[in-house]
């Protein structure tokens, strides 16, 4: 079972948009970033987001080319203060490659409980539109197969 843990995309600023929609280039690093993934083969069962304005545009943009046929959903305890450990919980039993889209701390504190057990160990470096994806093996335990950041990318959406 794959884990694709996404921090949204680069959103406004809350003077300008109170709800932080997606920046312009926040839409466009998700953009590349759904695409890359969907050309490299990536496939989900499921695509979770937080319900904030954003987590839910980075998710439909992902899943229009991760999850072509399926309903993305909006769960709770996914927000950036949220304890992690329910999370690992619930995850340690799902057979389903499954993609999340939710915000820091969250993330990082998420795939540190995951990776080592220590959720204050920062092992990650998100920036918005990262992509971290693990894998649980046969004997339940988590490892790191590869993250992927959009300044990878180098080219714009027109």
């Amino acid at each position: 079972m794959r884990l694709y843990l996404v921090q949204h995309g680069a959103a406004l600023d809350k003077q300008e948009d109170p709800a932080r929609a997606l920046s312009r280039q926040g839409i466009q690093e998700v953009t590349l970033m759904a695409k890359a993934l969907g050309d490299a083969g990536v496939r989900v069962e499921r695509v979770w987001h937080s319900g904030k304005r954003r987590a839910e545009q980075s998710a439909t943009l992902l899943a229009s080319q991760l999850m072509p046929e399926g309903t993305i959903e909006w769960v709770t305890g996914i927000d950036p203060l949220d304890p992690v450990q329910e999370f690992v919980a619930d995850a340690d039993v799902w057979l389903e490659d499954t993609l999340v889209v939710g915000h820091m701390p969250f993330l990082s504190r998420l795939v540190s409980l995951l990776l080592c057990g220590e959720p204050d160990r920062e092992l990650v470096s998100y920036l918005p539109g990262s992509v971290v994806c693990l894998e649980r093996g046969s004997a339940g335990q988590w490892t790191l197969l590869w993250m992927l950041r959009p300044e990878l990318h180098g080219e714009t959406v027109t």
